[in-house]
């Protein structure tokens, strides 16, 4: 059975700007702001990661703390570690999100350590947050294929997404980091992750470097899943994933949930404007098909 309303969780402002040539505080603010005026209810807005690694963040307590905040939206950053957490909640984010890898080597090369190693780090940062009240999300990695392994065992994937959930995050983000899935692998991944978190705590990050991203969600929303990762006007990927270009445009995946009848709380005309914005500002393409259609 489809939904008939879905939860878009908007990461263009971080993981989509971390990979685009820098821009000013003020033009991430104007994107975030945007995005809100276009109903969105859940934007990634920055990330506390050292900016020797990703120097296209080092602003975000500045971003989070200009901010004016729109009444229901959930501004959230990326944490890796206890003192990450500890400047955004000095910044004032509304929650914070870790991430974890389903692949080994994968895992070596993004943070330097073990998968295991990668989860013992979140434990002081778990602690810290539940004494503050402020909830986590976790990010795995990887879920359909690795830029240095090749394919990923959904068990591998199951076992890191029952961690995270087990340690205290409210929902798991399976993503597919370099856009290899299809949609058979898509739904064979999440039923299997679907055995040991339920599927009302899980959401879906589907690159789209191959232009399989919309045909793997359509393959899994029959499942309950109805938490979608998107990045208005497809911008971004993964520094340390080659080839992974682009995560799936929010603009492209509104228009085929609203014509399939099912609602996304989301402007759509507001929504192009934003990542025409936006893109404008980075000397590049929208990478929506569906913003380029409407606003020609």
């Amino acid at each position: 059975m489809l939904p008939t309303k879905v939860s878009i969780f908007e990461v263009g402002a971080r993981d989509g700007l971390q990979n685009e040539v820098p821009v000013t505080t003020a033009d991430k603010i104007m994107l975030i702001t945007q995005l809100a005026d276009a109903g969105v209810k859940r934007i990634e807005a920055g990330s506390f990661v050292s900016p020797k690694w990703v120097p296209q963040m080092a602003d975000s307590d500045a971003v989070l703390q200009q901010l004016k905040r729109q009444a229901g939206v959930v501004y959230s950053a990326l944490t890796p570690n206890l003192k990450g957490f500890e400047l955004a909640l000095a910044a004032g984010a509304d929650e914070v999100a870790i991430f974890g890898a389903a692949s080994e080597s994968f895992s070596q090369k993004n943070i330097n350590c073990s998968i295991d190693e990668s989860i013992e780090r979140f434990v002081p940062l778990m602690e810290a947050a539940k004494q503050h009240g402020v909830a986590v999300r976790g990010y795995v990695s990887c879920v359909l294929g690795c830029p240095y392994e090749g394919d990923i065992a959904v068990s591998d994937v199951a076992r890191v997404s029952e961690i995270l959930y087990k340690m205290g995050c409210y929902e798991i983000s399976l993503g597919d980091t370099i856009g290899v899935g299809t949609p058979t692998k898509a739904r064979q991944m999440l039923d299997a992750v679907a055995k040991v978190v339920p599927i009302d705590k899980l959401a879906l990050h589907f690159h789209d470097t191959y232009g399989q991203a919309l045909a793997n969600i359509l393959a899994c929303l029959d499942t309950g899943i109805s938490v979608f990762d998107t990045s208005v006007a497809g911008l971004g990927g993964c520094p340390y994933a080659k080839g992974a270009s682009g995560n799936l445009a929010t603009e492209d995946l509104v228009y085929m949930l609203h014509g399939m009848g099912i609602d996304t709380g989301i402007d759509l005309t507001k929504l192009a404007l934003a990542g025409d914005n936006i893109s404008r500002v980075l000397g590049r393409t929208n990478g929506s098909k569906v913003a380029n259609a409407i606003r020609t």
